[in-house]
């Protein structure tokens, strides 16, 4: 069977999901939900949003959902990528951060795209590509510690739900990833329409309420 790829709009982000066997269910679908939420609403420039992946198969999350990825990486050029989103993984603490194919990837997309994301432990993939050189980070509240060692030459923060330096964003994950998602949409449409994106998915959005770090470069 001739596979199929997802028609991407025009005058539109591109935001690629990079999922994996044990992606966590939440840091994938929270920040999806809300990115695809823009594609209704009305004067801004809105969201293709896709997975990416190093098959063609289904992959399986760590709650059991199957998903197929929209393009594999492995196989063919990708769609330009102007937003990356890292969700977690379950090895993203071990056998994971062996793939070099996947972390080359991630390098590649990095030097042309706008922001690189992660939620909860996604962040080691960035760390592992050198991504957070000389950056400030943060990821799932109990694998901080775990980060600091195996990387440390990195600034990384306890005590706030997500930190914005330059291009990265990095989120604590859970439930709290609808809020970093939440973030890049004020950051590139203001109160209103993040105000309005989080009500749709009856979320109270009120960026001051969230402990957050934002670096000015």
């Amino acid at each position: 069977m001739e596979r199929s790829f997802p028609e991407l709009q025009p005058d539109r982000y591109n935001v690629a999901f990079l999922i994996m066997d044990g992606v966590y269910n939440t840091e994938l679908t929270a920040p999806y939900d809300i990115f695809q939420h823009t594609q209704y609403r009305e004067g801004i420039k809105a969201m293709n949003v896709f997975t990416v992946a190093n098959t063609d198969d289904p992959i399986t999350s760590f709650e059991g959902m199957r998903i197929l990825p929209d393009f594999n990486y492995r196989k063919g050029p990708l769609p330009k990528i102007d937003i990356l989103v890292v969700p977690s993984a379950e090895h993203h603490l071990d056998s994971d951060l062996e793939d070099m194919a996947m972390i080359d990837l991630v390098k590649r997309i990095d030097k042309e795209a706008t922001f690189v994301t992660s939620h909860c432990d996604g962040a080691f993939v960035l760390a592992k590509a050198g991504l957070l050189d000389e950056k400030v980070s943060t990821t799932f509240p109990s694998d901080i510690d775990k980060m600091r060692a195996m990387f440390p030459g990195l600034d990384i923060r306890k005590e706030v739900l997500f930190v914005h330096d330059g291009k990265y964003i990095t989120s604590a994950g859970g439930a709290k990833s609808f809020e970093a998602a939440l973030y890049l949409c004020e950051l590139l449409y203001g109160e209103e329409i993040a105000r309005s994106l989080a009500g749709g998915l009856v979320i109270d959005w009120k960026l001051d309420e969230v402990p957050h770090l934002i670096i000015e470069n």
